[in-house]
């Protein structure tokens, strides 16, 4: 891990690069709003043409409902573990410093440890909704686009659509996979193609078999981002040897999900380091260094909890079993899942409807995608939360 480039450098490779894959001037305001990155803005690209330009959190939507059940929004319905609270208590009183030890190099240490991935190819983030947005600025551009499944996890389109860059949404096979043949030929030439895989909203896996198979027929200079947020909810197999085999692979975790973290914000990326490099090299890896200590030795000291996490893994899926049993005895279809989530069918009633009726009896439920107009997604709480789910149900589904 090295020192932060100086912000000259970074200027001139960051301007260079993003003009030369087709980007003009008027978009690297755009593009610099991704990373929130001012100080780099202000020598790059100037100030935005237009107050509209100039994206405002002001409005943003609030992350709490104020209902008394939240099963809304795929957190976890727990705190961190014990041994990542004791870890981030331990060292608050020693937060006056950037790094009191070597904590960067011990989280890094044990994914290497834990996911058997060398650690040169990880880099922590706080989160991984950063290094999502910025892999679609890097390989994306205004003459190659983002291949999406249809419905997915929405940012990476979101991120696209903003920068101007191309954009195809494949909807998922029959069995809910990533239609991975169907990506790629809705763009055989796209800079990047996203699978979340469990997917959100839907939980389903798509096998390695077909990562592989996209891998192996995918443009040249493109690349497959494997989203495993929801990895530790489903007994299947990451996709990490894809990484240690040199592939054109990411992979983005984040400890907002079973780990129970998602105010602390923390996840990392495994991948090459030249695409590390290519992915960090618009803000000096500030991001990727400048992590709070108490979240990072949180993170750090759960990794290695493999009970506490299979404990917490099999409660969801109690939780889950039961609740989806209920809302199949009243008569409602609800999608295969192997995640914290499922779909529930409303048939003809729409998803808003229900969204508001669970309002009213106190229970935050999940969105509902363009797609799938009369599904919504339903977070997987405590089994206490699920009992209120179904009680909810019965009162609102007659």
């Amino acid at each position: 891990m090295g020192r932060p480039i100086s912000t000259e450098t970074t200027h001139a490779d960051f301007r260079d690069d993003l003009l030369s894959r087709g980007y003009s001037r008027r978009q690297l305001g755009r593009i610099l709003a991704v990373f929130g990155s001012g100080a780099i803005a202000a020598g790059i690209a100037g100030p935005p043409a237009s107050a509209a330009e100039a994206p405002s959190l002001s409005n943003a939507p609030s992350l709490n409902s104020g209902a008394r059940i939240r099963i809304g929004k795929n957190e976890c319905w727990t705190g961190p573990m014990a041994p990542g609270r004791a870890a981030a208590a331990a060292i608050l009183g020693l937060s006056n410093r950037y790094s009191p030890h070597h904590e960067r190099e011990d989280f890094i240490a044990t994914v290497e440890k834990v996911e058997g991935v060398p650690g040169a190819l990880v880099t922590p983030w706080p989160g991984s909704s950063d290094p999502l947005c910025r892999s679609i600025v890097t390989f994306c551009s205004p003459t190659r686009g983002l291949v999406t499944a249809d419905p997915t996890f929405e940012l990476a389109g979101q991120t696209a659509e903003w920068l101007g860059a191309p954009l195809k949404r494949v909807p998922l096979t029959p069995d809910y996979r990533h239609d991975v043949k169907a990506m790629l030929a809705a763009d055989p030439n796209a800079g990047l193609y996203y699978i979340c895989t469990p997917n959100n909203p839907t939980g389903t896996i798509t096998p390695i078999e077909d990562i592989e198979w996209l891998l192996a027929n995918k443009p040249a200079g493109s690349l497959v981002v494997v989203d495993e947020a929801y990895i530790h909810f489903a007994s299947v197999p990451t996709v990490a040897r894809l990484v240690v085999a040199g592939k054109d692979v990411l992979i983005l975790r984040t400890f907002s999900k079973l780990f129970g973290m998602a105010g602390m914000r923390v996840g990392y990326m495994m991948t090459r380091p030249d695409i590390q490099a290519r992915m960090t090299r618009y803000d000096g890896m500030t991001q990727s260094i400048g992590l709070p200590m108490p979240s990072l030795v949180c993170a750090t000291a759960s990794l290695t909890c493999a009970d506490l996490i299979a404990g917490r893994r099999t409660q969801m899926r109690q939780a889950r079993a039961m609740a989806i049993a209920h809302v199949r005895k009243r008569g409602l279809n609800v999608l295969p899942t192997d995640a914290n989530m499922f779909i529930v069918d409303w048939r003809m009633k729409p998803a808003q409807e229900m969204e508001s009726a669970f309002m009213a009896q106190g229970i935050e439920i999940g969105r509902a995608w363009p797609i799938w107009p009369t599904r919504n997604r339903i977070t997987v709480g405590s089994m206490a939360d699920m009992t209120a789910f179904c009680a909810a149900l019965d009162k609102v589904w007659t």
